[in-house]
């Protein structure tokens, strides 16, 4: 009985900060960490995406975008019901880096607006992304937060590398 009046006053406790709390929290606060960072990724390659497909003029250029926003929609939504499944609340969209960066992608254009998205919005940050990845899939506690992670890292790994050949074809 005290356990239960100890959980409700934390409860109220937490929410009267604003902060969620679980009764049946078992997410160590590392793993909501991670499903945080893979939601926030997933939103900054949508959001970059799309202004690609609105400014680059390059067709390779407008497709990589394309498949950046289709197969990071599917990595945000696989991540969204993992979330909700955990009862973890995700960021709902880009942190301030990255909406700094489409600040400076949107003062671009033409080709140095496409190499600039290659080379930021392609090859690094996937790059940053497959790395904590691979950390995800040894380091998570939780089972489905890990298999989160081992779905979509060669999903990462391969726009990497098309990153990688389209960045050079742009030289």
């Amino acid at each position: 009985m005290k356990t239960n009046r100890l959980l409700a006053a934390l409860s109220l406790a937490f929410a009267a900060t604003g902060v969620a709390f679980a009764q049946n929290a078992t997410v160590a606060k590392a793993d909501a960490d991670r499903l945080a960072a893979i939601a926030q990724a997933n939103l900054a390659e949508i959001a970059a995406g799309k202004i690609a497909v609105e400014k680059s003029a390059n067709p390779d250029v407008k497709a990589f975008a394309q498949k950046m926003i289709d197969d990071h929609t599917t990595g945000l939504d696989d991540t969204k019901k993992v979330a909700a499944a955990k009862n973890i609340t995700l960021p709902t969209a880009p942190d301030a880096a990255h909406q700094k960066m489409a600040a400076e992608l949107q003062k671009l254009s033409g080709t140095e607006f496409d190499k600039a998205y290659i080379k930021q919005g392609g090859v690094a940050d996937h790059a940053k992304v497959h790395a904590k990845l691979k950390k995800d899939m040894t380091g998570a506690k939780d089972a489905d937060i890990k298999a989160l992670a081992t779905k979509l890292e060669p999903i990462v790994a391969e726009h990497g590398d098309m990153a990688k050949k389209l960045q050079a074809s742009l030289k």
